[in-house]
C-alpha cells in the first residue's frame, strides 16, 4: 500500500510538472490551430477556381471512377499524389472545389506541426516553435495557397518534415529514422519535381553534427543512413513507372527550366528579372514588417544559433537562387516550400524581443504593427478577393484573365436549375483548364448535362453545338469575352455576362449564351 501511494504521488508530481512545462504551450498551440482553420475555412470558395485547380480536380474525378487511369497526371508530366489524396475528399464533400482545397488545408496543418517540431528541435525553445507556427498560420503567403487546390502546400509540408527528420537522423543516427525520412522524401517525389532539392540538401544537416569523437566513423555511418533514405525515396518514386508516360515528367520539366548550356549563353537572364519578382512577392505576401523581422532574426540567429541558422539559410537560399537562375516559368507559389524556413528565422527575433523587452504594452504595439498588413490582406482575401493587394502577375492569373474562374459558379447554378427531358449540351472555349474542366467537375455525376470543350478561335458557333441545337437539345456556349469572336452571331442569345476583376488593361467577363 505504501509503495502504491508513493507511485501515485510520483505520478501526480510528473503530471503536475508536465502541466507546468507544457500546459501553456499546448493551449497556445490549440489556439494557433483554431486560428489556422478560421483563416483557411471561412468563405473557402470565395476565390474563383483557378486553371490548375480545375485540371487537378478533374483528373482526380477521372482517376476515382476509372482505376486504370490512376496515373493520368503523367500524361502532362505531373506527379499524381495530390490527385490521389483528393479522391477521398471527393467522397466526403459535394462541392469538388472544396474537396480539392481541403487537401491543401490539411497539408498546411501538417506544415504548422512540422515547423513547430523543427523549431523546437533546432532551438530548444517552445516560444520560437509556437511563434513559427503562428507566423505560418497568419502569413498571407500561406493563407492564400493553403486555400487553393494546388500541389504546392503538399510539397511544403513534405519539405518541412524531410528537414525535421533529417535533423533527427543527425542527432540519433538510427536506421528507423532513415527509413521514415526516405518515405517522406518519397512522398515529396510523388508530389512535384522540386522535391529533388530536399534530397540534394539533406546532407547539409551534417552541420549539426556535434560529436567530435570518432568523427569519421560517424560520417561514414551517416553516409550509409543517407543511402537508406535515398533507397526508400527513389523506390517509392519508381512506383510511377507502373503507369504510362513516365518519361513525360522529364520532358515537361524542360518546359519549366533552362538547361546549363542555355544559361551559359545568357547567365543573367532570367536571374535578373526574377530578382524583381521575388522582391515583389515577398513585399506583398510576407509583408515589409516580417521581412525586417527576418533580417533581424538572421542577425540574432547567427550570434546565438550559428549552425542552425546557416542550415536554414542553405535550405532557403539554394532552392530560391537555383529557381531564379534556371526557371523559365516562375510564379509565387513555386517558392512556397521555403517560406516556413523564412518564418522560423523571423520567429527567432520575435522570441529575442519577448525575452529582452519587459514592457507588455511595447510588445503588444510591436506585434500589432508587425501583423497589421497580414491581417488586412487576410480580411480582404476572406471577404472580397478583388480588394486583396496582389502582385500584378498573380492578380491577373487568379482574378482577371481567362485562368480565373469568375462566372463558373453562376453558370453551374443556372444549368442545375433547368428542368429538361432532353440532354443539355454545354460547349466551352478551350479543351482543358478553367474551361471546360472548371465547369465539368460540377456535372461529373449528372448524365443529363454534357460539357464539351470546343477549342479556341470562336468566330462562329461550333458545329457540334449547332447540331445539338437543331436536334432540340437545350444547348449553351460559355466563353471569355476577350476570346469570343462571335459575340454578334444571330444564332446566340446572351443569358448572362459575369465580370471578372478589373485590371489595368480593362475588364474581362465570362459570357454565357444559349444557342438558338
Amino acid at each position: 500500500m505504501i509503495g502504491e501511494g508513493n507511485m501515485i504521488k510520483k505520478l501526480k508530481a510528473q503530471i503536475s510538472n508536465f502541466k507546468l512545462k507544457w500546459g501553456w504551450a499546448i493551449l497556445a498551440g490549440l489556439g494557433i490551430v483554431v486560428l489556422y482553420f478560421v483563416l483557411r475555412l471561412i468563405n473557402l470558395t470565395i476565390l474563383p477556381i483557378f486553371c490548375d485547380e480545375a485540371i487537378y480536380i478533374r483528373w482526380s474525378q477521372v482517376m476515382w471512377h476509372e482505376p486504370t487511369l490512376r496515373f493520368l497526371p503523367l500524361s502532362d508530366g505531373k506527379q499524381p499524389l495530390f490527385m490521389w489524396l483528393t479522391i477521398p475528399f471527393l467522397k466526403l464533400f459535394s462541392d469538388p472545389l472544396v474537396a480539392g482545397r481541403m487537401v491543401s488545408i490539411f497539408s498546411g496543418l501538417g506544415t504548422i506541426l512540422g515547423a513547430f517540431l523543427l523549431s523546437l528541435t533546432l532551438f530548444k525553445s517552445k516560444r520560437i516553435a509556437l511563434l513559427s507556427s503562428f507566423l505560418y498560420a497568419v502569413s498571407p503567403f500561406a493563407v492564400l495557397f493553403d486555400r487553393m487546390a494546388l500541389v504546392d502546400s503538399l510539397l511544403t509540408m513534405f519539405g518541412v518534415w524531410v528537414l525535421y527528420f533529417g535533423v533527427l537522423l543527425i542527432r540519433y543516427q538510427r536506421l528507423d529514422l532513415a527509413m521514415i525520412t526516405g518515405i517522406i522524401l518519397g512522398g515529396a517525389f510523388l508530389t512535384k519535381s522540386p522535391a529533388i532539392f530536399f534530397a540534394l540538401l539533406l546532407p547539409s544537416t551534417v552541420l549539426l553534427l556535434t560529436r567530435k569523437k570518432n568523427f569519421l566513423v560517424q560520417i561514414f555511418k551517416l553516409i550509409g543512413l543517407w543511402l537508406v533514405v535515398f533507397l526508400f525515396a527513389f523506390g517509392i518514386y519508381n512506383v510511377l513507372r507502373l503507369g504510362p508516360n513516365f518519361n513525360m515528367i522529364a520532358a515537361r520539366n524542360k518546359d519549366y527550366v533552362f538547361s546549363f548550356q542555355e544559361i551559359l549563353s545568357h547567365p543573367l537572364d532570367p536571374f535578373k528579372p526574377h530578382v524583381g519578382q521575388i522582391w515583389e512577392w515577398f513585399w506583398f505576401f510576407l509583408t515589409p514588417p516580417v521581412i525586417l523581422v527576418f533580417i533581424a532574426g538572421l542577425a540574432v540567429g547567427i550570434k546565438k544559433f550559428p549552425r542552425q541558422t546557416v542550415l536554414l539559410l542553405i535550405w532557403l537560399l539554394v532552392p530560391l537562387l537555383t529557381q531564379m537562375a534556371f526557371a523559365k516559368v516562375f510564379t509565387a507559389r513555386y517558392v512556397l516550400f521555403i517560406i516556413p524556413l523564412f518564418l522560423i528565422l523571423a520567429a527567432v527575433f520575435l522570441e529575442w524581443v519577448i525575452e529582452k523587452v519587459r514592457g507588455l504594452k511595447f510588445i503588444l504595439v510591436f506585434l500589432g504593427l508587425l501583423f497589421f498588413p497580414a491581417l488586412q490582406f487576410n480580411y480582404h482575401l476572406l471577404t472580397n478577393p478583388q480588394k486583396v493587394p496582389l502582385p500584378e502577375g498573380e492578380r491577373r492569373g487568379y482574378l482577371e484573365d481567362w485562368t480565373s474562374g469568375y462566372g463558373i459558379s453562376e453558370v453551374r447554378d443556372y444549368l442545375k436549375s433547368l428542368s429538361s427531358d432532353k440532354q443539355i449540351v454545354v460547349g466551352t472555349e478551350g479543351s482543358f483548364g478553367t474551361l471546360p474542366d472548371g465547369l465539368l467537375i460540377y456535372f461529373d455525376k449528372d448524365p443529363k448535362v454534357t460539357v464539351i470543350g470546343v477549342g479556341l478561335g470562336l468566330d462562329k458557333i461550333p458545329e457540334p453545338l449547332s447540331d445539338s441545337s437543331s436536334k432540340g437539345n437545350p444547348t449553351f456556349l460559355v466563353a471569355n469575352k476577350s476570346r469570343m469572336g462571335a459575340q454578334n452571331d444571330p444564332g446566340l442569345k446572351l443569358v448572362m455576362e459575369i465580370p471578372k476583376a478589373k485590371g489595368k488593361s480593362g475588364q474581362d467577363s465570362l459570357l454565357f449564351y444559349q444557342v438558338k
